[in-house]
């Protein structure tokens, strides 16, 4: 059975299995994933019956007018069961008091988000790729 929390409590980086960040060359660690999560401005996690983490989403917000996803993760051995979508539920309904709510997803992603009530738009991005795993870029 799986449940969902929008808490650490009893968390660790024991949780986070590997998994996560699927066909990320640059993957964060257990240890930079937990951190993550303790870092953002809301989380929901989908979590098994002895504590595993099977499914996470994250948002950043100035907690007034708008927030932005930058992360819905469901562990492969978990995907087609409507974990995703119940994460982004909950997650909305944490962020329905603010103005906007914003992501950015591959394309072949959208139609997810739009069955979820979300509408495409366009965007623009900068990606340091050799700062994907979360530890801090090295400079000489």
């Amino acid at each position: 059975m799986i449940s969902y929390t929008d808490s650490l409590a009893g968390v660790s980086s024991e949780h986070l299995q590997s998994g996560f960040f699927a066909g990320w060359p640059n993957p964060p660690s257990p240890t930079t994933h937990y951190r993550i999560l303790a870092n953002s401005a809301a989380i929901v996690l989908a979590r098994t019956d002895n504590g595993d983490v099977v499914g996470f989403i994250t948002a950043v917000s100035d907690h007034v007018s708008c927030a932005y996803i930058p992360h819905l993760e469901v562990l492969p051995a978990y995907q087609g069961q409507g974990i995703g979508s119940e994460l982004v539920r909950r997650m909305v309904e944490k962020l329905q008091h603010l103005y906007m709510i914003d992501l950015v997803c591959d394309p072949q992603l959208q139609s997810f988000y739009e069955r979820l009530g979300m509408k495409a738009v366009v965007g623009m991005v900068i990606r340091n790729y050799d700062r994907q795993s979360g530890e801090s870029a090295i400079t000489e």
